[in-house]
């Protein structure tokens, strides 16, 4: 029996690349979950009539910008009411390729719990990226990896599959991160609970169109939550 895959795309201003990143995920024969944050571009009036058209493709409408973490977590709850036995995590600007989606559903087919695609694997990496936006990155992973004692590499990768028995055992709606430290925060519960996660080398691109939600903030949240679940598992630990 064929598993039922869901691939959840959080949308913010989006209005340029909502319509193809949906024919590229549906032209893998895949459902679609566009969760927009009530998008001032119009972005969720396009995904309406993307899934007026497309029976496959459904569109959960949110009132404000929230943050990743609540957006992917309002997408989990729908994907679990309604059947999905995969679960994927996207961006909505082709930062992830879309053709990997197949390698990631077949790495939880395989026995995962949960996939990874990952940069920081064999085979795995970015494009045109500067120095210190690497920099950053790696050593923001090799932080989280140090504080949490985790074997995941990379931590805040955001595009992930898993297998809704797995993710019913992680209480996502409780996550304390609401930008990417929830993928943080995530991979840290998942390690925790023991799950089986594997990570899938991938090439992670820049977006050509629309602009980043990524802001000072948000690597800031991220940055003070790690410290504080590091700190405090430290503490434990010494305290045993």
């Amino acid at each position: 029996m064929r598993a039922e895959v869901l691939v959840v795309v959080p949308t913010y201003n989006e209005a340029e690349n909502i319509r193809l990143i949906a024919d590229a995920v549906r032209g893998h024969d895949l459902r679609l979950l566009i969760v927009d944050d009530g998008s001032p571009d119009g972005t969720g009036d396009i995904a309406d009539e993307l899934a007026a058209d497309d029976s496959s493709i459904d569109v959960l409408h949110r009132t404000s910008k929230q943050g990743l973490g609540p957006a992917y977590s309002a997408g989990f709850e729908w994907g679990l009411d309604n059947g999905a036995d995969i679960l994927c995590e996207m961006d909505a600007d082709f930062s992830h390729d879309p053709d990997d989606l197949p390698r990631l559903v077949a790495a939880v087919t395989d026995g995962a719990d949960l996939a990874i695609g990952s940069r920081y694997v064999p085979g795995g990496g970015v494009d045109n990226w500067p120095w210190h936006r690497r920099w950053l990155s790696r050593g923001g992973n090799l932080y989280a990896r140090f504080m949490l004692g985790t074997r995941v590499n990379d931590m805040t990768a955001g595009f992930r599959a898993f297998r809704a028995e797995a993710l019913r055992k992680l209480d996502f709606g409780a996550c304390e991160a609401s930008g990417y430290g929830f993928q943080v925060e995530m991979a840290w519960n998942a390690s925790k609970a023991g799950l089986d996660v594997r990570e899938v080398p991938i090439t992670f691109k820049d977006r050509a169109r629309g602009t980043s939600k990524m802001g000072a903030g948000i690597a800031i949240e991220a940055m003070m939550l790690v410290t504080k679940w590091g700190l405090s598992r430290l503490f434990r630990r010494k305290a045993r």
